[in-house]
C-alpha cells in the first residue's frame, strides 16, 4: 500500500466573533500563519479607530504584501512595536525601511514609524452588512492619507456630513 501525504492549501480563514473567542496574540499568530501561506485572512473588525472607512463589525480581508512594502494610503495590518498587538490602520507616509501609520478616526496621534518587517499584510476588501465597501481602498486613499497626515481628515468629514444633511 502506497503511503501518501495530503497537502492542504489554506486559502481563507473566516473568524466570526459570535462563534469563536480568540485573544489578540492568538489572532495575530493565526494571521501570520495564514498570510505566510499566501492565504486570505478575513475577520470582523472591532473598534472605531478607522471609522468611517472601516466600522466596528465590518468584515475585512487581508492579504500578504507582494512587494514586502506598504504603499501610501494602504490600510495595513501590523504588529505594533510597543506591546506586539495587532492593529489595522492606514499608511500616511512611506520611507525606505518604515511607514508612518495612523487611524483614520484619530484626530491627532499617529501610531508612529512602523518598521516594514512589522507589516503583516494589507486590507483588500471591506464588507458591511454583506455588501462590498470600496471607499478608502481605491485611488482616493492617497488623498485620505494626505489629509490624515495634515490632521484635516476629521474636520473634513464633519463638513461633508453637514453638507449631506442640508440636501
Amino acid at each position: 500500500m502506497m503511503n501518501r501525504k495530503l497537502k492542504m492549501k489554506v486559502e481563507e480563514v473566516v473568524l466570526e466573533p459570535e462563534s469563536y473567542s480568540i485573544s489578540s496574540a492568538d489572532l495575530l499568530e493565526l494571521m501570520q500563519e495564514v498570510l505566510a501561506k499566501d492565504g486570505l485572512f478575513r475577520f470582523k473588525a472591532r473598534g472605531s479607530s478607522m471609522t468611517p472607512f472601516i466600522r466596528d463589525g465590518d468584515v475585512i480581508t487581508i492579504t500578504r504584501l507582494r512587494s514586502g512594502k506598504a504603499g501610501l494610503g494602504a490600510i495595513v495590518a501590523f504588529r505594533h512595536p510597543d506591546g506586539g498587538h495587532l492593529v489595522i490602520h492606514r499608511t500616511i507616509k512611506v520611507a525606505s525601511d518604515a511607514v508612518l501609520i495612523k487611524g483614520d478616526n484619530n484626530p491627532q496621534k499617529a501610531d508612529g514609524w512602523i518598521p516594514n518587517e512589522n507589516i503583516l499584510g494589507s486590507v483588500v476588501e471591506i464588507k458591511r452588512d454583506g455588501k462590498r465597501v470600496w471607499l478608502g481602498l481605491g485611488g482616493e486613499r492617497l488623498l485620505i492619507a494626505f489629509f490624515s497626515r495634515l490632521k484635516w481628515l476629521i474636520p473634513l468629514r464633519g463638513v461633508v456630513a453637514a453638507l449631506r444633511g442640508r440636501k
